[in-house]
């Protein structure tokens, strides 16, 4: 048995947390919302985000952050990425030298653009920061539907450790060495699915769907392969397979974001109704600048950018998307 925290009581703070106590293990829940550790603690339901997942009244919900890290063997970190700086800096005091904090949220911090166990490097250098991600929505691991993920570590040791702690029957869970590979794909294929689900609000089909998915992979593997990433991490569950499933799925809300600035919302407007953190909005900005850094071409997610903060339409995006210059699909291929 290990003695977990988890950082973060959203839907998939919370998914997971069922993950762990369904393995046997101890597991403290945190929050810096007093209301939210109440409903919890009353109610072992998140029921505005993760309704009718019933918690086991065996976790223990604290907004008490010294209490849900020390002497953790593993932490769980599932704060909303734009939070991840901040929060890491909360932890820190009471973080012992080489403690485990498993990053799973999805994004690039904007200003410097690190990923995130970059950042909960340099806040907390005493950690052994490691990452947990794939195709997997907290509706259904809550539900605890088969879903499969990836535990990226500098470590094989620790990799497997996190791979022991969270697997059984219907949560399935690989390790890769590729952390950066792994955390590209995670937080750029957010900004894709803002893409997907703004085709789908302008009533655009499956050809449309599927365009975006292939093109989209593609700027992702070329930024992620400048960077240092293995291109074969991308064909995987951190890459294809998480991009898929947030292009595809009615429980993704960049998705869903998507959808509503294609029906005509601003993004402000689509923010406020999906009412959950839409990490492809704070992840696009610094994607489209780690696009310009490596000189690596970007189309749809600077498209993307555009609709965003420069208020131009979907509809027109893509035409513009439709109407670049010609090219070949792999520059690698040659003619006899």
């Amino acid at each position: 048995m290990a003695k977990t925290g988890v950082i973060g009581a959203g839907s998939w703070g919370c998914a997971l947390a069922g993950v762990l106590d369904e393995n046997g293990h101890e597991v403290t829940v945190w929050s810096v919302l007093e209301e939210e550790i109440s409903m919890l603690q009353e109610k072992h339901e998140h029921v505005e985000k993760l309704p009718g997942v019933m918690l086991s009244k065996k976790i223990c919900f604290t907004s008490d952050l010294r209490a849900a890290v020390e002497g953790m063997d593993l932490l769980v970190l599932a704060a909303p990425s734009a939070f991840t700086r901040s929060t890491a800096k909360r932890m820190a005091p009471y973080v012992s030298s080489g403690q485990i904090i498993v990053c799973v949220a999805k994004g690039i911090e904007e200003e410097s653009l690190m990923t995130l166990t970059e950042v909960v490097e340099e806040e907390i250098p005493a950690a052994d920061a490691a990452v947990l991600c794939g195709p997997s929505h907290a509706e259904e691991v809550g539900r605890k539907l088969p879903t499969t993920l990836v535990a990226g570590a500098k470590t094989r040791q620790t990799a497997e450790y996190i791979q022991s702690v969270f697997m059984n029957e219907v949560f399935r869970v690989y390790t890769s060495p590729d952390v950066l590979g792994m955390e590209l794909g995670g937080a750029l294929k957010n900004v894709i699915a803002l893409a997907a689900g703004m085709a789908d609000g302008l009533g655009y089909g499956d050809n449309t769907k599927a365009a975006l998915i292939t093109r989209g992979i593609a700027e992702i593997t070329r930024l992620a392969v400048c960077m240092g990433a293995n291109p074969k991490t991308l064909t995987g569950l951190t890459g294809i397979g998480d991009l898929i499933v947030t292009c595809a799925s009615r429980h993704s809300r960049n998705r869903r974001a998507g959808m509503l600035m294609g029906e005509g919302r601003t993004m402000q407007q689509a923010m406020q109704e999906v009412n959950m953190v839409v990490e492809g909005v704070y992840s696009a900005k610094a994607a489209i600048a780690l696009g310009r850094k490596y000189k690596v071409s970007m189309p749809i997610i600077e498209q993307v950018n555009q609709v965003l903060f420069e208020d131009k339409s979907a509809r027109e995006a893509v035409k513009e998307l439709m109407l670049r210059d010609k090219k070949a699909e792999h520059t690698s291929l040659e003619w006899e």
